[in-house]
């Protein structure tokens, strides 16, 4: 089994592995000022709970988008199994070309979602990946990354809306019943759910036509499950996508 591990601004996934194959998923907040002796006794408890020996891992691989956090993380995994993890970054094996003005300030997490995505869905592809952050990336038929966007995210779009109104509450992120509110709360629904569907339409259909032929599209991240059903286009759903990508990533370069 591989263990594999997904720094995001907000959750740290972990995920075990074993031919391809999600045994367990977990989820740790995420934390700056965790030191990495704190992570590795946060590490230790979630693979005691789901009865996973740390001396049995055939190894470890991680991609992060924030770099204080990695290396804490970094130095917990060694700590806890004596493995240097493979980290996703620079000069590892992807198998994409990445064709942007700089390759380096890419985040890890698209390029993983990019992997698993070529492999499972074909190229030319879309993908879009709603967390903290709501990104879309574009591969080409050559499986070239070509860029994308990347956009402020549901939550983070109703922490600002009820944050900077006085008069505005906090919802919860459930699905408008219609797209002309009755009410505040349903107003803000329609703006904010309704309002992130419409936005992948429209950013999608003009990527599409950038690219000057049909696209298909897959959705991964915890809130794609609830904007895809919203969206008029067809959109796939897969909520292992960036597990996936790191388990290709591991096999493609993990050490003879």
């Amino acid at each position: 089994m591989i263990l594999a591990i997904d720094i995001g601004n907000t959750n740290i996934v972990l995920g075990g592995i074993e031919n391809s194959e999600i045994l367990f998923e977990a989820r740790m907040a995420t934390d700056t000022h965790k030191t990495s002796d704190q992570y590795h006794m946060e590490l230790r408890s979630m693979l005691k709970l789901f009865e996973v020996k740390a001396d049995k891992l055939e190894g470890i691989i991680i991609s992060s988008v924030v770099p204080q956090v990695l290396n804490s993380m970094h130095t917990a995994v060694v700590k806890m199994t004596g493995m240097e993890p493979i980290i996703v970054g620079p000069g590892i094996k992807t198998g994409l070309n990445v064709q942007v003005d700089n390759p380096k300030q890419v985040g890890s997490d698209l390029i993983v979602d990019a992997v698993a995505g070529v492999r499972y869905y074909g190229a030319p592809l879309m993908i879009v990946d709603m967390g903290t952050a709501t990104t879309i990336t574009v591969i080409d038929e050559n499986r070239s990354f070509l860029g994308g966007c990347i956009c402020p995210g549901v939550r983070i779009s109703m922490e600002a809306l009820t944050g900077h109104t006085a008069q505005l509450p906090g919802i919860s992120l459930d699905a408008p019943k219609h797209a002309i509110g009755r009410n505040t709360v349903e107003c803000m629904r329609s703006g904010i759910m309704l309002g992130a569907a419409a936005m992948l339409d429209g950013l999608l259909d003009r990527m599409e036509a950038e690219i000057g032929t049909d696209v298909p599209v897959v959705a991964t991240g915890g809130l794609s499950r609830y904007v895809i059903p919203m969206c008029r286009r067809e959109i796939m759903y897969d909520k292992n996508l960036l597990l996936k990508g790191l388990d290709i990533l591991f096999r493609n370069n993990v050490r003879a």
